[in-house]
Order: structure tokens, then C-alpha cells, then sequence
């Protein structure tokens, strides 16, 4: 499916993403951005490490980044509610917490009511035993696996020139260095125990990159835990439509990325009439 100015968007009560790692080698904007452009959703969830402030470099914000975060701007003048929850990778944003300009908001979390059914979204870094007692390898760990990414980058070049199948060895690297499935169902099982404590219906977390969706029974009720994955290796996102959150998968063989717009245009002085339009309302009563 290309995408065009003439795309019909689908329109959705929520939509949430996380783990975008704007500012790195292994951030997919160009995918998010042909993704954002086929849905017009009332709410954004923003759901952590958005911006990689741990391997962020002046030298390196190319133009399919400053698009990407023109997209979110465009959104919100077209109505979309953007909430900005921060997470470790982006934790210096921690400390704006509770401001709101217009449509965006900062946050530590978020808790929406659907069609009568409560939503706990936050980004999970808060049940991360490594992010708080040895944090320093935590960020070890992240430049590492910046590094395999770009190998990885290199690797696939290599094996497409050949016509040989692409693979992520950054992607399995990472599930061996986040812990056993076991570590994984237990940070499952608190999420949704204290869901059902609070009385939430759903539970959305993203930080651990596995996107995923299912039903996690407590001593105080059944909780429907999900994850918003990423866009570095999956390519997903999660959307509130029909009275019930699902998993989107971006398919980079079916949707198609088309350039609109050259770059220059985000980069472009401000027209004649965009100033005069603040000149008026500066001078204005």
C-alpha cells in the first residue's frame, strides 16, 4: 500500500508506541512516520525512550528524524491529544513532568478510560532491578547493542547483495541480554497484579522491545497485559478500536515508504505569511 496525500486514514480512539530510539543508528523513522500517516487517532501515547538521550549525538539527527517529529507536530495541529511518557533512555524529560502546552502533555503515566474499561499505560523501566542497582551497566549494554546495529546494518547489505535473507542478530543478541523467559513472565505477573489492584482492565508497557498481548490471571481478577514493542526491530504499535486494544505489525513489504516532501521543507525559513500571522497576534488584543 503506498502512501499518498489522498490515503483515507483509519480513525482510532488510542494508539500508543514506544521505544522509537530517535537519535540513533537503529531508529526506523521512516517507517513510523509512513505508519503515522495512515491513522488519525483522538489519542497518542508517546510511551518512553522516544529520544535516545543515552546515545544522542549532535552529529547524528538526520532528516527522516526531524520529519518524524514534524509528523507528531502535524498530528497534534490536526487534533490528536499527544501524552509524553518518559522513560530511561529519555528520563531527562522526567523532570518536566506535569507540564501541557496545548495538546501535549509530559507524563509519568497515563491511565485512560475506554468505553467504561481502564487503561494503565506507563513505560516499565520502573521494574527493572538492573536500570537502579547497576545502572552504568544498563547503559553499557545500550551502547553495545548501538554498535551491533550498525553491524548489523552492514551484515544485511552484505547478505541482500547476494540475494540472501536478511536477519536480525542485534534483535537475538538483545533477547538473550534481557533475561530468561522466566525474568520476562515475571515482570509480567507484577504489571497485572497491580493492575487488578488498581482496578485497570488493561496494563501497556513497552521498554523490554516484546510486542505482545494476553491474558494474565490474578488473585484479584483476570488483567490484559500488552506491550507496544519498538521501532528498531519490530515494528509495532498498539490501537484502541472496536472496544478492545490490539497489536498493529508494520509490514514493510506491504506498506510501502513514499518520500512526500524533500527534506528541505522542514528545514525551510518561515514564509512571508507565517509572520505576518504572528505579527498580528503579538500586536493583537
Amino acid at each position: 500500500m503506498e502512501i499518498s496525500r489522498k490515503t483515507i486514514k483509519r480513525q482510532l480512539k488510542a494508539v500508543v508506541i514506544s521505544d522509537v530510539h530517535l537519535g540513533t543508528y537503529a531508529c526506523k523513522a521512516n517507517q513510523l512516520t509512513s505508519y503515522l500517516k495512515t491513522i488519525n487517532p483522538e489519542i497518542l501515547v508517546l510511551n518512553g525512550d522516544i529520544v535516545d538521550a543515552w546515545q544522542f549525538s549532535r552529529n547524528y539527527f538526520p532528516a527522516s528524524h526531524m520529519k518524524l517529529v514534524r509528523q507528531f507536530i502535524k498530528m497534534m495541529e490536526e487534533g490528536t491529544q499527544i501524552f509524553y511518557v518518559a522513560g530511561n533512555h529519555d528520563e531527562v524529560f522526567r523532570r518536566f513532568a506535569g507540564i501541557t502546552l496545548g495538546s501535549f502533555s509530559i507524563v509519568n503515566k497515563v491511565v485512560l478510560t475506554l468505553d467504561g474499561q481502564k487503561t494503565w499505560i506507563f513505560h516499565g523501566d520502573v521494574f527493572d532491578g538492573v536500570m537502579h542497582r547497576v545502572k552504568w551497566l544498563a547503559k553499557l549494554g545500550a551502547y553495545g547493542y548501538g554498535i551491533l546495529t550498525i553491524m548489523n546494518k552492514m551484515a544485511d547489505a552484505f547478505m541482500g547483495w547476494f540475494g540472501k535473507r536478511r536477519t536480525s542478530l542485534s534483535k537475538k543478541v538483545r533477547q538473550r541480554i534481557e533475561g530468561s523467559k522466566r525474568a520476562i513472565s515475571t515482570f509480567e505477573q507484577t504489571v497485572a497484579e497491580l493492575a487488578a489492584r488498581k482496578g485497570y482492565k488493561y496494563a501497556i508497557c513497552g521498554h523490554i522491545h516484546r510486542p505482545e498481548k494476553k491474558e494474565i490471571k490474578t488473585a484479584k481478577g483476570t488483567v490484559t497485559y500488552l506491550n507496544s514493542g519498538d521501532w528498531v526491530e519490530n515494528f509495532t504499535a498498539l490501537e484502541y478500536a472496536n472496544n478492545d486494544w490490539s497489536l498493529k505489525f508494520w509490514d514493510p513489504v506491504i506498506d510501502k515508504i513514499v518520500d512526500e516532501s524533500p527534506a528541505e521543507e522542514y528545514f525551510s525559513k518561515p514564509s512571508k505569511a507565517l509572520f505576518m500571522k504572528v505579527y498580528k497576534e503579538v500586536i493583537g488584543s
